[in-house]
């Protein structure tokens, strides 16, 4: 992470901190810990938020920023009639097929954003918003990875969904910048 480079540089590497932040998370997990609900009745579990998560950066960056239309950019996993399917559908759901599509969105959104100007104003087809910038798009992603990652913003969805599977794993505050160092917390009792 550098901690001074051109604007754009920082907000595409505080994008790919949070992205490989929420893989981390995940790493090492079975099929079965990572469909596991947080606490009942919440249907939130890790592979839920990386459903969630791919669908969201493909609404603001392909459809949103990118302007592509049409029904191969539709949400994949929620829609009108499941509003919460990214999170409610995962029992049936492949992990490694989930995986596969969410670094896939990954590198069709820095695509379809490459050299595109922060301030350019984009309307959302799914919002009744004026407009939004390119800029505030970012900013807004990484406010969502921050809040589901147990950053100060939310209240920290993948470190709430993580100890359900009987250990969690983090960074320490000492090391936020070594990624490479791992702390795993065993619950008590």
């Amino acid at each position: 992470m550098p901690l001074v480079a051109d604007e754009r540089t920082m907000l595409d590497s505080w994008l790919d901190y949070h992205r490989a932040t929420l893989l981390m998370k995940c790493e090492g997990l079975t099929d079965e810990q990572l469909k596991l609900r947080s606490a009942e009745p919440s249907t939130l579990s890790l592979l839920g938020l990386v459903r969630d998560l791919r669908d969201v950066k493909r609404g603001w960056f392909r459809r949103g920023s990118g302007g592509e239309k049409g029904q191969q950019i539709a949400p994949i996993y929620y829609s009108d009639d499941r509003p919460d399917g990214d999170f409610d559908d995962v029992d049936d759901a492949d992990p490694a097929a989930v995986f596969a599509m969410y670094i896939d969105e990954v590198e069709r959104c820095r695509a379809a954003t490459s050299g595109m100007p922060l301030d350019r104003v984009i309307e959302h087809p799914s919002t009744d918003v004026e407009g939004h910038s390119v800029r505030w798009i970012y900013l807004h992603m990484i406010e969502e990875y921050a809040g589901k990652m147990d950053m100060p913003t939310f209240c920290g969805s993948a470190s709430t969904a993580r100890p359900a599977t009987r250990f969690s794993v983090g960074i320490r505050p000492d090391t936020l910048w070594d990624k490479k160092v791992l702390v795993t917390h065993w619950p008590v009792g």
